[in-house]
Parts: C-alpha cells; sequence; structure tokens
C-alpha cells in the first residue's frame, strides 16, 4: 500500500488543497484547519449549512493565507497573534475553545451574512474526547487530526452507485487527508484500534469516520444532490453511523513532526 494523495484544508469547509508532500504535526497536517468562519454566536459554520464554503479557495503564504472567492477581491491575511481574543465552538454541543480573530468584513460578504474568520493560535488547546490519550489534541477539524480513505473501498461505493443508476463519486466528496492504494476494498475496517506505520511515522487508527450530509455536496460547484449517503446507508451502516474512511491520530509528541510523501508506504502494525 502507499500514498496517493494528500490534501488540506486550511479554513474548515474550504476548497481542499494538493500536497506532494505534508509535514505532519501531532494536531494534524501542517495548517490544516488552523482557521474557521464562524458566526454571530461564535460557531463554526461548515459544508453541513453552507455548501458555498466549497468556493473558497485559500492559498498558504508566509505567516498567513490568501482568500480568494468568486466576484471578491482576493485577501492576504497575517495570522492574527495579537488578534482580538474569543472564544468559539466547532459545534453548538461542543466545548469553547481560544481563538483570535482575523478579520470580519471578507468572511461576512463571501456568506452574505454576518460572519468572522478566527485563528487556533494554541493548537494544544483543543483535547480528543474519545479513542485518545489524554495528551492527544487536533485542529478545529470534526473531531481527529487526520482522516484515511482508501481507493479501493470508493471503488466499492461507486459500483453500489451505478448499480443503482447513480453516478460514481470522486474522493474529494469524504475530504481525506491521506488517500492510500493498494489496499482491498474496506481493509480499513480491520485497522481499528491498531497502528498504521506511513513512511517513517506510525498512527493510531481511532475510528471509522461517521459520514454526514457534506458527501452530497458537489467540492467543485456547491451542488447537493443525495449520494453517496443513500448508498452508504444500504451497505456502510455501523454502530449507528454510515461509514467510510477512518480517524488517524499521529504518534507525536507536543513539538515533534514528521513528513509524509506521495507513494511512502502505508502497512499495518500488529
Amino acid at each position: 500500500m502507499r500514498i496517493a494523495e494528500l490534501h488540506s484544508y486550511p479554513v474548515k469547509g474550504c476548497h481542499r488543497l494538493d500536497h506532494d508532500e505534508a509535514r505532519v504535526e501531532p494536531w494534524g497536517l501542517a495548517g490544516d484547519r488552523r482557521w474557521m468562519m464562524v458566526d454571530a454566536d461564535g460557531v463554526g459554520i461548515t459544508q453541513r449549512d453552507t455548501a458555498r464554503l466549497t468556493r473558497l479557495t485559500v492559498r498558504h503564504r508566509p505567516g498567513g493565507l490568501r482568500l480568494t472567492a468568486p466576484d471578491l477581491p482576493g485577501l492576504d491575511l497575517d495570522e492574527p497573534v495579537d488578534g482580538p481574543k474569543v472564544v468559539v465552538r466547532v459545534f453548538r454541543n461542543k466545548p469553547e475553545l481560544p481563538a483570535r480573530v482575523a478579520e470580519s468584513e471578507w468572511s461576512s460578504a463571501f456568506l452574505g451574512r454576518d460572519a468572522r474568520l478566527v485563528w487556533q493560535s494554541d493548537p494544544t488547546s483543543r483535547t480528543i474526547p474519545e479513542h485518545a490519550t489524554p495528551d492527544d489534541r487536533v485542529s478545529f477539524a470534526d473531531g481527529y487530526p487526520l482522516l484515511l480513505a482508501s481507493t479501493a473501498s470508493l471503488d466499492a461505493v461507486n459500483d453500489w452507485l451505478v448499480e443503482g443508476g447513480d453516478e460514481p463519486v470522486p474522493m474529494h466528496r469524504f475530504r481525506p487527508n491521506l488517500v492510500v492504494t493498494g489496499a482491498p476494498a474496506w481493509a480499513e475496517d480491520g485497522w481499528l484500534g491498531r497502528r498504521l506505520r506511513i513512511g517513517e511515522l506510525t498512527f493510531r487508527v481511532a475510528k471509522h469516520c461517521a459520514r454526514c450530509r457534506v458527501t452530497t455536496v458537489d467540492q467543485e460547484t456547491g451542488e447537493i444532490g443525495r449520494q453517496p449517503l443513500k448508498v452508504l446507508g444500504l451497505h456502510r451502516r455501523i454502530d449507528g453511523g454510515l461509514m467510510f474512511a477512518v480517524n488517524l491520530i499521529p504518534d507525536l509528541a507536543a513539538g515533534d513532526t514528521g513528513l509524509l510523501r506521495i507513494g511512502d508506504t502505508v502497512a499495518p502494525l500488529e
């Protein structure tokens, strides 16, 4: 097995960035979901209710980001190291987290409602509540540092879709960080609770990823359909969730980093 694709999402919900190599930090790929747009109540805005985020393109620049979107001028932003301190929530029912405000005018214009772009200045501030150690941390990602998906499992989903008269979907619908090739379909089910060696690093396979309506959003256009959730409901209902891909936690101590590259080998450990 090998890494076939590497992706990050600097602003939660934005269009993906593709990488040939990516640095791994204890809380995820470097720069992955360290920024998030929040509403007037400080709750994260995601593609679950705002598919327009697919039209947000983000590029890293030294010490910050450049944002672009249709019908808006581009915006260069520095990391707001001295920006106003606020508390935010990734989801309304989740604990409060510290953040710093980067700006509000551009984000509000992009979304057509009151919004602020915030930055997770301290990536050690958010713990992982389940299937983790007390020292594990995560960015503004839904729950875990990295998401791994398999090309063979996607092929299986697309076979089910075509059999039912639907169009196949691309891997981008599932918004993974790592895509692996060379494994049999659903081999990842057998990795739960184990470790994977990927390149020179090891990762704990924490849990399945229960999928939501974001998978029905076309990541290029923002159009919303009904698949692949419906077919996952028929074939991949596990423990009450519609499962595709697995969540990973890096075996890295605070301050440590590593590097992943396309082509790196992937192997489960006993």
